[in-house]
């Protein structure tokens, strides 16, 4: 399949991959038609979808499945009146129905809208309203039905509500009935353009309301990158990505990349989250690649790792947040394998990663990919030079990559405040050393100016992770009349901290921060609370912290003193 879309499928270096990566681009391409149906046609007995849950049941589809569900799917769709450039919200976590249904609306040229089943009432209302939903198929839980249920008076562009049960609501379509009883399907005459849209993501940002994110029918293309070079999968991998179908990392590791380079995915749908379920299921079933946010990382070192058999596993990689160089190290000791960091934005696909052939370097999200032409820039839009920070951007010069969004649908203000003069900046800021590795450092807005010298979030955040009394923190600035702003942490501790003499633990993370980074950068000011402000994709809302910040006079005068 590489070889339908590659000059060179295979490279030997960074330098050979970034002279010789070209993908050809088909006319009309179609994900569903081009990639999973033609797999069903060469190979139809090759595994596509492996899926498995809590109770121990699993499910292998092939390909060969996946196109006769799919084609059900979208025949029963076209009886619902759903067809090209329709918006179809689906809300379906982990259930196989999702590969089914949006392998379904690409085959039909409609607009998949993937969302979390954490949404309430007024969430729903919100993303109908905004862009302009026809459709939605949720899981049949009624905890989620009911949310939509709750909505569908005040959206008025939303005709159709489908379940898969067991919770059907009166007026609702029931989809395993529906797709078990629809007719055969017959391809639409005109399915799509290149540039249409396909996929809808709202990205959870920590201000203001989700912006959505629109991406065209080639977005799956630029996926190969992720699929074969940064999880480096092959047609005999059996690979494991950690997300929910609602967030755009699902897409990422789930599903183009991975049956574009003839791998099995494979799907642990879970209710709650336990690292030792996840450590035995990679044992049980011999996961040889496997993908998760770093947060997953630390909770399954906490585990007795030497339990579990994964000498199946070949590769790991990271994304979603920055990796602690602790973790890696403590993988490392207990797997033998680097875990190798990715960045990119529900905008993109991966735009800076750690490939096969490079050495990683602990705490790097490594090197920008062949697929776009990345830079560093100053305030004044010059290149950093190594060990400054500066934006990261995207030159396009008039030609689009493939896999960077078209728009802010129906913002055309914002999309050209991200996006115009053949650059898209994508307020993230990082440092790259003489080697060219990126290091994060944090959003633009989140960076904090204090007596003079800017300062990441991350970085301290990092530092403070590696104290035992942390389990999660968020560092911010707050305003001061002195030095401008302070750096503030605000932490959540673990359990056999809580309740420890707070002025005594504050000093000794104060201490800690400094002899594990530069002294200027430790938090004049801490908080300890219960938990920290959060979007539904789980990102940290450090403008509710800053707004709800009130520093103590006390807190003043000891910043000032030291």
């Amino acid at each position: 399949m590489l070889e339908k879309f590659l000059r060179q499928t295979e490279f030997s270096s960074m330098a050979d991959f970034n002279e010789n990566y070209k993908v050809n681009v088909p006319e009309c391409f179609n994900f569903a038609y081009d990639v999973v149906d033609e797999w069903a046609d060469t190979d139809p007995t090759k595994p596509a979808l492996l899926w498995t849950d809590d109770s121990g049941f699993e499910r292998q589809f092939t390909f060969a499945d996946m196109k006769r569900e799919s084609d059900r799917t979208a025949s029963f769709f076209q009886t619902l009146g759903i067809g090209r450039g329709d918006k179809v919200m689906l809300i379906l976590k982990r259930r196989w129905q999702f590969w089914f249904s949006i392998l379904a609306l690409h085959k039909l040229g409609a607009v998949a809208i993937p969302a979390t089943h954490l949404l309430t009432a007024k969430d729903i209302v919100y993303r109908c309203n905004a862009a302009r939903i026809k459709a939605v198929v949720t899981v049949g839980e009624s905890e989620v039905t009911s949310h939509v249920r709750k909505a569908c008076p005040d959206c008025p562009t939303l005709e159709v509500c489908v379940s898969t049960g067991p919770d059907v609501p009166e007026g609702w379509s029931d989809f395993n009935a529906g797709v078990a009883e629809a007719p055969a399907f017959r391809r639409p005459l005109r399915v799509n353009r290149n540039e249409d849209i396909s996929l809808l993501y709202f990205t959870s940002g920590t201000t203001g309301e989700p912006k959505m994110v629109a991406h065209d029918f080639l977005y799956p293309l630029g996926h190969i990158i992720t699929g074969k070079y940064w999880h480096n999968l092959h047609e005999g991998s059996l690979h494991l990505t950690v997300a929910d179908t609602g967030w755009g990392k699902a897409v990422w590791g789930k599903l183009y990349g991975q049956w574009i380079a003839g791998a099995n995915v494979y799907v642990y749908d879970f209710e709650k989250f336990r690292a030792a379920d996840l450590l035995e299921h990679m044992e049980r079933h011999q996961i040889t690649s496997f993908c998760a946010p770093p947060t997953i990382y630390r909770f399954m070192i906490l585990e007795d790792v030497a339990k579990y058999d994964l000498s199946s596993l070949e590769y790991c990689t990271t994304a979603g947040e920055a990796m602690n160089p602790s973790v890696f190290k403590r993988w490392k000791e207990l797997t033998g394998l680097d875990i190798r960091e990715g960045f990119g934005q529900t905008e993109t696909t991966l735009t800076i990663g750690t490939f096969p052939w490079m050495k990683p370097h602990p705490g790097s999200m490594g090197v920008p990919s062949p697929a776009y032409h990345i830079d560093l820039v100053n305030a004044e839009g010059e290149s950093c030079a190594p060990g400054e920070e500066g934006e990261i951007v995207i030159h396009t010069n008039g030609e689009r990559p493939l896999g960077l969004f078209r728009e802010y649908l129906y913002d055309e203000a914002l999309t050209l405040k991200a996006h115009s003069g053949g650059v898209y900046r994508t307020g993230d800021v990082a440092t790259r050393d003489a080697e060219g590795y990126f290091r994060f450092v944090g959003r633009a807005d989140d960076v904090i100016k204090s007596s003079g010298y800017r300062i990441g979030p991350f970085e301290v955040e990092n530092s403070l992770m590696s104290h035992p009394a942390v389990v999660e923190c968020a560092i911010t600035g707050v305003p001061d009349p002195v030095r401008g702003q302070l750096v503030k942490a605000t932490v959540v501790l673990a359990e056999e901290y809580r309740g420890c003499d707070e002025k005594a633990l504050i000093e000794e993370l104060q201490c800690h921060v400094k002899a594990t980074t530069a002294p200027y950068k430790y938090p004049r000011v801490v908080e300890f609370v219960e938990e920290l402000p959060k979007t539904i994709s789980g990102k940290i809302r450090r403008v509710e912290i800053r707004a709800n910040h009130k520093l103590r006079d006390s807190d003043c005068d000891k910043a000032h003193a030291s």
